[in-house]
């Protein structure tokens, strides 16, 4: 990476990051804001009740409701009743000593006496609530035009219930019963509320003594403060945690008791709450649980706030402290998740923390009765996800923009074909981003182009070719190279370092450090070595290839060091082709300049008749000398022939080719008595090759048989074909009984200028290039030769070359 790009790089995080944490305050800020001053009130309520009405629980088995439903007053009559007919109905209930009765009517005034009955209604009422001892009457509080006042029941039931007890439910803005205060009053007097006496009785509790009541507290001034006279005081605020909605709890009709139709072990031990229940007396309320039934009777809110009681559950809203620690937390994870993923898993991440944070909020208001408005985070989740996809769609068009007049700047190395009447109507119809990210897909297109190109310039590359990275570790490397190292025992070469692959190889042989002894194959990546390394040296590898170890540095846009590129060149066929000039040179200058020095000399000394020899004898060493150099000449042109690219291939019958070599060594044979034998099976065998030189192949192998062969032996050339699966080999053997090959004379065998003579046999004259003769036709046709050779027994050689079967 440039310095440039790391700058600009730079540059759009530290942008980013600060986008990030403005939007991050802001959002924050605007959660903290709607926290404190309520904004999203009304939205909380509708969240509050869509939680409570998942939030059921089992009714109570010791909470029974005794209805006044449309069934009692269409079998008693219309409302209201005698309270004498009360006074039974508790006489009924109390046989059953159950725990507390609730009597959920408001009995301000007197009854009208009737005279046929010898104690009025009122009287037999309160004789019926003071036998009992349970009854908890209610009470109301009303503006009678000079402020508020309580509103007691008659003194003579007020005297005779076991607690009175306020019964008033507290409607929010939209109308809807979601809490009650448990302790309202006046003038220094506080009444429980209707339920919480009716716990208090069934619990022979105190009113006033009740341990740990649930609900937020006023302030302490305001609680300790002398109120003023005519001041209705309320505390202990709770939000009802309603077990269901209508019906949930067990109900019997008020005509069904007071006609002894209900078992009296029916409410023994049990909390009856007597009230109406009929639509038609109007006595119900909207609640959260309510749902499309509208209205709920206030009995059964009661009976909700007596199991709450009983159940020891309570819901108080959250102290604003906590709701900010919620709702700040939750954004914060929001924001956090923004500025560390993807923008898809960013979406993600809001929509998991939204349902995290509701599931929060309803697992707090089940289990710890805390309620904590969850609609400050969504909304801001809902505000800030849009806002930072719009900024970083911002930055990612101003950056997809730079991006491209940077890339655009660059040269053009490759051509580019771009049909401009299509492309210009095209750019026309589509959007800001939508032309940046294809400027940017053309540039794209352009680097993955070049690097294509680069890729496969490696590739085609005919050396081994490793680029590699400032400390040696190998990044590419093209084929070449994986297969020589893999040749060599090193199957992976890529993330290896370059020292380890050339441990195994010998000392560099030409180089200006060569014979330094602090040379380090570290030194083909050391800068200081980069004049001597771009000229190369020359190693020997554990399979004795002759190899040019080059390296050169890579540098990024800025010259900076990023890599090397270190290059295998394999010379061995050139140092064999010096070793061979050599060769060549030194036989020019000694075998064949002999000859011709000879006939000079001759020469020399036939002018002068003292020194002159006999004309014959004369003439005999001018031909001997001549002979010599013709058959040296001659070995190199055929050498030459069979080792340049002008081959003659035919169809033929390889039987021919040896009968033609056999009766053309025939003569040679003869001036030694040295028998040739056939032995060829009855068959064809069709070969594709250049006659005359296979011809001359197994010529030389024969006259070497004769040469090296004693008088009155025998050579036996044999002719057979063998077949493996759907190849054919045709094998050629000529062995002979002459004088052997040393074993160490054998690994020379087919080495240029190599003769062999032991102390048996007699000089032969040669050159030592009849058997690279042989091996180079050989090599040309696909064919192999072996020979096996034992010294004094004589040699066999083995010519195997494929049958044309086509």
């Amino acid at each position: 990476m440039t310095n440039s790009q790391s700058n600009s790089q730079f540059k759009v995080e530290r942008i980013a990051l600060r986008e990030w944490l403005v939007l991050s305050v802001l959002m924050l800020l605007l959660t903290a804001g709607l926290l404190f001053y309520k904004t999203l009130e009304r939205a909380d309520l509708v969240l509050y009740d869509r939680l409570m009405q998942v939030n059921t629980r089992p009714a109570r088995d010791d909470i029974i409701i005794v209805g006044i439903d449309s069934h009692s007053l269409s079998e008693l009559g219309k409302w209201p009743w005698s309270r004498a007919r009360h006074a039974e109905l508790i006489k009924q209930i109390d046989v059953a000593q159950p725990l507390a009765i609730g009597m959920d009517f408001v009995f301000t005034e007197a009854e009208d006496s009737n005279p046929d009955q010898a104690i009025n209604g009122d009287q037999a009422f309160a004789n019926a609530i003071t036998q009992s001892d349970k009854v908890v009457l209610p009470l109301i509080s009303e503006n009678a035009g000079k402020g508020l006042v309580t509103v007691r029941p008659i003194p003579l039931l007020a005297s005779a219930a076991r607690q009175l007890a306020h019964i008033n439910l507290e409607l929010d803005k939209d109308g809807v019963v979601r809490s009650i205060f448990l302790r309202e009053g006046m003038n220094g007097e506080w009444w429980p509320h209707f339920a919480l006496a009716l716990a208090d009785v069934g619990k022979n509790i105190t009113p006033g003594t009740e341990p740990n009541l649930p609900g937020n507290r006023l302030a302490a001034a305001l609680r300790n403060a002398a109120p003023e006279p005519g001041t209705w005081q309320r505390d202990y605020q709770m939000h009802i945690p309603f077990a269901g909605s209508s019906g949930h709890f067990r109900s019997v009709p008020y005509v069904s008791v007071l006609r002894g139709e209900v078992p009296p072990a029916f409410f023994k031990n049990k909390y009856v709450l007597v009230g109406p229940t009929a639509s038609a007396m109007a006595d119900s309320f909207p609640t959260p649980v309510s749902g499309n039934e509208g209205m709920i009777s206030g009995v059964e809110i009661n009976a909700n706030i007596l199991a709450a009681l009983l159940d020891k559950r309570s819901i108080v809203p959250a102290p604003l402290l906590y709701s900010l620690l919620f709702n700040l937390l939750a954004v914060g994870m929001a924001m956090s998740a923004y500025q560390l993923l993807s923008p898809r898993k960013a979406l993600l991440a809001t929509a998991a923390i939204a349902s995290l944070a509701m599931a929060g909020s309803w697992l707090a208001l089940r289990y710890l009765g805390y309620w904590i408005a969850p609609t400050a985070t969504l909304l801001a989740l809902i505000v800030a996800y849009p806002l930072w996809s719009w900024r970083r769609l911002e930055a990612a068009i101003r950056f997809l923009g730079e991006e491209f007049r940077v890339l655009d700047q660059e040269p053009h190395l490759l051509p580019e074909f771009v049909d401009q009447d299509e492309v210009q109507p095209a750019r026309a119809l589509t959007d800001t981003l939508e032309q940046s990210i294809n400027a940017m897909r053309e540039a794209v297109d352009r680097v993955r182009d070049l690097r294509q190109f680069i890729s496969d310039s490696l590739v085609s590359l005919p050396d081994a070719t490793l680029v590699t990275t400032t400390d040696g570790n190998v990044l590419l490397s093209n084929q070449p190279a994986i297969d020589y190292f893999a040749g060599i025992g090193i199957p992976k070469v890529n993330d290896a370092l370059v020292p380890y692959l050339f441990a195994n190889m010998a000392p560099p042989q030409y180089a200006e450090h060569a014979q330094e002894s602090s040379f380090s194959w570290w030194d083909i990546l050391d800068i200081k070595h980069t004049k001597g390394m771009s000229q190369g040296i020359e190693v020997r590898d554990p399979q004795g290839k002759d190899l040019l170890i080059k390296s050169a540095p890579c540098y990024n846009g800025d010259k900076k060091l990023v890599g090397w590129i270190v290059s295998l060149i394999d010379i061995t066929s050139i140092r064999a082709a010096e070793r061979s000039r050599d060769e060549t040179l030194h036989f020019i200058s000694h075998d064949m300049r002999a000859p011709q020095a000879s006939i000079l000399a001759l020469l020399e000394l036939q002018k002068d008749s003292a020194t002159a020899l006999p004309t014959e004898e004369f003439m005999s060493r001018i031909e001997k000398a001549s002979r010599s150099t013709l058959g040296l000449a001659d070995n190199f042109v055929q050498l030459a022939r069979a080792e340049s690219q002008d081959y003659r291939y035919e169809e033929a019958d390889f039987q021919d080719i040896l009968l033609v070599a056999t009766e053309e060594m025939w003569s040679l044979a003869k001036n030694k008595n040295i028998r040739i034998t056939t032995q060829i099976q009855e068959e064809e065998f069709p070969v594709l090759v250049d006659r005359s030189l296979m011809t001359r192949v197994l010529t030389n192998l024969l006259s070497n048989a004769i040469k090296y062969s004693p008088r009155d032996t025998t050579i036996t050339c044999s002719l057979i074909s063998e077949q493996h699966l759907a190849d054919a080999t045709i094998i050629c053997s000529i062995a002979d009984q002459g004088y052997g090959i040393t074993r160490a004379d054998q690994n020379k065998l087919f080495q240029r200028f190599q003769r062999f003579k032991t102390t048996e046999q007699p000089k032969n004259d040669g050159v030592g290039l009849g058997m690279v003769f042989v091996k180079a036709v050989l090599d040309r046709h696909q064919a192999k030769i072996d020979f096996t050779s034992t010294p004094n027994e004589g040699t066999t050689f083995h010519i195997r070359i494929p049958a044309d079967l086509d």
